[in-house]
């Protein structure tokens, strides 16, 4: 398929975080963009306000006349169910239908790729490296998986020359990408729905690192088995970072390279698995040939990443983060930050849990990693594309959690509950709907 030779394109679940990123770069491209989504939300409004209609009624008569099959591509998620009336009109008349990571495949084919793959860790190592290349001048668009806030978007630049993209293993969809570049963050068991184990996710993750010919340019973090230069903090690496330290809220380290040693890096998000993927973004970057004082300049300069342990209030009496963290690890790594930037505060973490697959699979250790918070309140499963599982519930997972402080609550009330406890941090968890909700929350503390 030439992407040249289309006119326009209708995205069915055009809300998501990476369908909207398409949307965006398709319209920067001057292709007349459009498309459905099942309900409105903040990044749907975002996508309105850029000129991009989207309606929320599963109807053909939304679909643009002008929109031929001769002209139109559409995109669609997987999550699309097959009763879907759009889906079955496009199909049904021979349009062009393509998943997104199809077309992101045809995209990277044509441009010098960069991909960040990982079960965890890819949104923030892709915004970073493509921050850090949109400051060094080059011809960059990255498409990230999260609203980055130095440019309020998921896409960052313009550029027709390079692509920095996420390589996500759902679905198997990283395999249809063409990397130039590449790392691997992490390999952890997810997706179980689909690969059944993890020994079949590691293979897939081989199989996506043989597609980087030059393993010169393949990175994995310190620990991986797999082929490549090695990311490590405070371990042995071919690029690690090393004497840490935290002042004024932020990190500062140095990095030895198999070539040099580059001191006094400073970079201000928390959590030491944001210094890793730092790491990550800044060895891609530095073996593409990005000078390190233009790197170092841009780490100091990257603001974070919404709901990427996103500050919502920090002041003497409350502290408010918000995360999209929904597997065990990641919760993880939000406790561990937590904790080493508030050693002697009560955490009070609020988790809506992603999936009943997810939560079937991993429960203990959800349980586990929720259990060392002060006190815990817990959503009911956000389903996305999921119809329920008997016995799957919240209920379930919160009979296991070893916590006294622990509570089973309702959206309608959540504030209420918030504010009752009274916490000095206040940690909203999750991949579902809650970040809908952080505007409430982070209102009513500020009047509390």
């Amino acid at each position: 398929m030439d992407l040249s030779q289309i006119q326009n394109a209708y995205f069915i679940g055009i809300g998501g975080i990476g369908m909207s990123a398409l949307a965006r770069y398709l319209k920067h491209a001057g292709k007349t963009v459009t498309g459905y989504d099942k309900s409105p939300t903040q990044l749907t409004q975002t996508l309105q306000n850029e000129g991009i209609q989207v309606t929320f009624e599963d109807a053909t008569l939304h679909i643009p006349q002008n929109f031929t099959k001769e002209n139109t591509l559409v995109v669609i998620t997987p999550a699309v169910p097959k009763s879907h009336k759009q889906w079955n009109y496009f199909h049904e008349n021979s349009y062009v239908i393509r998943k997104r990571a199809e077309v992101l495949g045809i995209i990277t084919k044509d441009t010098y790729c960069f991909a960040v793959a990982g079960t965890h860790g890819k949104t923030t190592t892709s915004s970073i490296l493509g921050h850090i290349l949109y400051e060094a001048g080059e011809d960059v668009t990255a498409f990230v998986g999260g609203v980055v806030e130095n440019y309020a978007s998921n896409l960052i630049g313009s550029g027709t020359k390079i692509t920095v993209v996420e390589a996500d293993e759902f679905d198997r969809s990283f395999l249809r990408l063409h990397p130039n570049v590449a790392c691997i963050t992490s390999t952890d068991a997810d997706h179980l729905d689909i690969y059944g184990d993890k020994a079949s996710i590691e293979a897939a993750f081989r199989e996506f690192a043989d597609k980087v010919e030059d393993k010169s340019r393949f990175f994995v973090t310190s620990g991986l088995p797999l082929p490549g230069n090695t990311i490590a903090v405070e371990g042995d690496a071919d690029f690690k970072a090393f004497n840490v330290r935290v002042g004024d809220g932020e990190y500062l380290f140095d990095v030895q390279t198999p070539d040099a040693i580059i001191p006094n890096l400073r970079f201000k998000l928390p959590g030491r698995h944001n210094l890793s993927n730092a790491l990550t973004a800044l060895s891609m970057a530095l073996t593409f040939g990005i000078p390190a004082e233009k790197i170092r300049k841009s780490l100091l300069s990257f603001k974070g990443i919404k709901r990427r342990f996103s500050y919502q209030i920090k002041s003497e009496k409350v502290v408010y983060i918000d995360d999209y963290a929904h597997h065990p690890t990641e919760i993880d790594a939000v406790h561990r930050a937590v904790r080493e930037l508030y050693p002697t505060k009560r955490v009070l973490a609020i988790f809506q849990p992603h999936l009943f697959s997810r939560t079937k699979d991993f429960v203990d250790d959800f349980a586990r990693s929720l259990s060392g918070f002060d006190e815990v309140v817990l959503l009911d499963i956000y389903p996305a594309r999921e119809l329920p599982m008997e016995g799957v519930t919240s209920e379930w997972l919160l009979s296991k959690i070893e916590n006294p402080r622990k509570r089973l609550v309702g959206k309608d009330n959540l504030v209420s509950e918030i504010l009752d406890r009274n916490a000095e941090v206040v940690v909203t968890i999750g991949a579902g709907d809650i970040g809908e909700m952080v505007q409430d929350i982070k209102a009513a503390l500020l009047q509390h």
